[in-house]
């Protein structure tokens, strides 16, 4: 007998874990969701189907090139425009949106007048692709030859920000122009990967900062005609958030929703997608994320009350996101007490971060 289906298939370009979680989002609906390597074998799929990516760049392959001439691959022209930093920094500009002082890096020339008018320290950033870390070089007037010639108009040139700390917006659109938004996150980021997240409502400056990320991301999903998850990194520097970066998709930094909210921002992005009602965002608790990154399987994490352990079923390497540990629960001193318990459970390049985690309960 043929399965009955309510809703049209959903396939994600991409197969990681993100296209995974999406699948688990999906299945309490009746939502197919197939994430698709990007060599996969080509297929045609049906027009009522609905695509969307995992991730902001692809390769081009037989499989690749079929699906972005589909009619419905959701956000198609937007993958593109934000996985360019060049593109993505240029909309920042055009939407008067406050990020780092920034200018394409050209030619070698250039320096005298970026150290001068930019900032004697500088990030220097891979246009494309360039992430966790990675493709990013902190630059002054003494270490400007890590730059080399094939580097120069591939890459962006920031000014180095001395920021207070890091927080991220998750939020979505909707057709009709509806947003709905999670809490702004706290983040830690170690060697250029997220590590923790922390999220409760009451933190000082919350409400303000609050707005002020919503207007700024609202506005360029809008510009955008966005639809679907999408998040937004920021640096805090007083009473004012730059922008740092814009990923079109579901973030790491939205975990927590798995656990701490009504909604997941996975089944968010796939409510939105398929343009479904959807009610306001409620929060459960607090919530701290854990990132797993290139460590063993503990299975002690198993028997943390209040936490939900993802693990991706990737081969463990050093810098390699392979799962993640939520933890909820509306008193903060329990939370405290679970991640004491995890302390002697997780390497000792995880203490210093949960020393950070502890004090944001406080």
């Amino acid at each position: 007998m043929q399965k009955s289906t309510i809703y049209p298939t959903v396939y994600v370009l991409g197969n990681g874990q993100l296209g995974r979680m999406l699948g688990y989002a999906g299945a309490p609906l009746d939502i197919e969701v197939r994430p698709l390597a990007f060599d996969a074998p080509a297929f045609q799929p049906d027009e009522s189907s609905i695509i969307t990516a995992e991730i902001e760049r692809w390769e081009t392959t037989p499989l690749t090139e079929i699906l972005a001439n589909h009619k419905k691959f959701v956000n198609k022209e937007v993958f593109g425009k934000l996985a360019d930093r060049l593109s993505q920094k240029r909309l920042l500009d055009e939407l008067e949106l406050p990020t780092s002082p920034w200018r394409l890096l050209e030619n070698a020339a250039q320096w005298p007048e970026l150290f001068s008018q930019i900032g004697e320290k500088l990030v220097v950033k891979r246009r494309m692709g360039g992430y966790d870390g990675r493709g990013q070089w902190i630059i002054n007037e003494h270490n400007k030859s890590l730059i080399d010639n094939s580097l120069f108009g591939e890459t962006i040139a920031e000014k180095f920000i001395p920021f207070d700390y890091e927080v991220s917006l998750v939020g979505a659109r909707f057709a009709n122009g509806d947003t709905r938004f999670y809490p702004l996150t706290h983040n830690l980021q170690q060697n250029g990967i997220l590590r923790y997240s922390v999220v409760a409502t009451d933190f000082p400056q919350q409400a303000a900062q609050q707005q002020q990320a919503e207007a700024m991301l609202g506005k360029i999903m809008h510009k955008l005609n966005y639809i679907g998850v999408m998040a937004m990194e920021c640096f805090v520097v007083g009473d004012r958030l730059l922008i740092n970066e814009l990923a079109p998709r579901v973030h790491n930094s939205g975990h927590w929703t798995q656990s701490g909210c009504s909604v997941s921002q996975f089944e968010l992005h796939l409510r939105a997608l398929l343009d479904l009602p959807t009610p306001e965002l409620q929060i459960f608790a607090p919530s701290v994320m854990v990132n797993l990154i290139g460590t063993e399987h503990n299975p002690h994490w198993l028997s943390t009350p209040f936490a939900q352990l993802h693990w991706y079923g990737k081969e463990v390497r050093s810098g390699r996101k392979v799962g993640h540990i939520n933890l909820t629960h509306p008193d903060k001193g329990v939370l405290i007490t679970q991640l004491e318990k995890l302390r002697a459970e997780l390497p000792p390049d995880y203490q210093s971060g949960l020393n950070w985690a502890v004090e944001k309960l406080k």
